[in-house]
């Protein structure tokens, strides 16, 4: 998508101590670790490798968002534009829209199923009961307010989870089990059914009819992230801009930078020698494999020193710094403890995968503007090149 495309090691992309060295001169590129495969068709048999073909079954989507293409391999689209899918492969679909038959790149979270769930504004796939109850009490939603999302207890049903007031518990969110039909309609109270979903939510928008509120308005939502550029893992050094420094430390800096003039990014410059560059790869493969809503996601990488590792810029800075901020300093105890829940979450994700932090700290949490936060740095204590515990520069001895 606009840059410089990642390049295989002889050894399929492991990292070998026989390759050669990565001065200015030498770089080492790796591919993406999370890529399924080639972007283009294979004119053998006409399908993109590594990708789902919609075949005789074709899939329409429409977009939910407005889409304004960066490179000439995208597609624009504008809000309720309808395509087909040619290509279903990764965060980047390719497609042909309906209207003008252009066809290009799409990200796939823009967009949603034709007639399916997802395209109606108050549903919310895969979100968790917690998750419901953090965005409906954020700032914006009112009395009301609503969501129906996928049930965490049993698969295939739905969730009702609505914001509330009451004079103990102050804003609450109240959240009700949606039942199936035998004949395939949905019911919360036995004495009122619905053929769909949208019956439901309309029946409950004219009244309570024994719900804690009247169902007002969907939930709040913002845009979702665009997906990281498609084939840019191992990106060059030019495409980056330092604007901010944010903080520095034993090994290196923290800066605020914009990549391709078009994407804000944090990025973590390394110390030259801090880390071995080999070693480095071997790790940033894994830490680009863990995805989960509670961990920084880690977009690229620069390979030749000073090693640069590029990730989601996260607005509000680390929770340590958050915390002393005069906003920090604001929050009432329940949202202190929902940050801990939140970093409990991640770490809980990366345990399932048999990895390590090494170095859980406040300053290695991060925060975004809606005070989502999510774990940094996972993985990269391990592979600093320091024999022993060393004081942190702000230690005091």
């Amino acid at each position: 998508m606009g840059c410089v495309k990642s390049k295989f090691l002889r050894d399929g992309g492991k990292v070998s101590k026989t390759e050669p060295n990565t001065s200015p001169h030498n770089p080492l590129y790796v591919p993406d670790p999370t890529s399924s495969g080639k972007r283009w068709p294979d004119s053998s048999n006409g399908n993109p490798p590594g990708s789902t073909e919609a075949g005789s079954e074709e899939i329409t989507v429409v977009a939910l968002y407005d889409y304004e293409a960066i490179h000439h391999e995208d597609l624009s689209f504008q809000t309720g534009d309808q395509m087909v899918v040619l290509e279903e492969s990764g965060e980047w679909w390719r497609a042909r829209s309906l209207a003008t038959r252009k066809e290009g790149y799409i990200p796939s979270n823009y967009v949603a199923r034709v007639n399916s769930l997802e395209t109606e504004e108050w549903f919310f796939k895969g979100i968790s009961r917690k998750d419901a109850e953090r965005q409906l009490l954020a700032p914006g939603n009112v009395l009301g307010s609503f969501m129906i999302r996928d049930s965490e207890t049993t698969k295939g049903s739905y969730s009702l989870s609505v914001r509330d007031y009451d004079p103990q518990h102050r804003d609450t969110v109240k959240h009700y089990k949606i039942r199936t039909l035998d004949n395939g309609g949905f019911y919360i109270s036995p004495r009122s059914t619905f053929s769909s979903l949208q019956e439901l939510v309309a029946h409950y928008k004219k009244g309570s009819d024994g719900l804690c509120q009247k169902l007002t308005v969907p939930c709040m939502s913002s845009k979702p992230q665009k997906p990281w550029e498609k084939d840019a893992w191992e990106i060059p050094r030019e495409s980056l801009k330092l604007e901010k420094k944010l903080g520095a430390g034993q090994f290196g800096e923290v800066w605020m930078a914009t990549y391709n003039k078009h994407t804000k990014v944090a990025v973590k410059t390394m110390k030259p020698g801090s880390m071995s560059v080999e070693a480095f790869l071997a790790e940033a493969n894994v830490m680009k494999t863990l995805q989960h809503d509670k961990l920084v996601k880690l977009h690229a990488v620069v390979t030749e020193e000073p090693i640069y590792i590029i990730t989601e810029f996260m607005a509000k800075g680390s929770l340590l710094d958050f915390l002393k901020s005069e906003e920090g300093s604001k929050q009432p105890l329940p949202k202190l403890i929902d940050f801990s829940a939140q970093i409990a979450e991640g770490m809980a994700f990366i345990e399932q995968r048999n990895y390590i932090h090494r170095d859980l700290r406040a300053a290695n949490i991060l925060v975004s503007v809606s005070l989502v936060c999510k774990i940094a740095d996972f993985g990269l204590a391990r592979i600093i090149e320091d024999n022993e515990y060393t004081a942190r520069e702000e230690t005091q001895p």
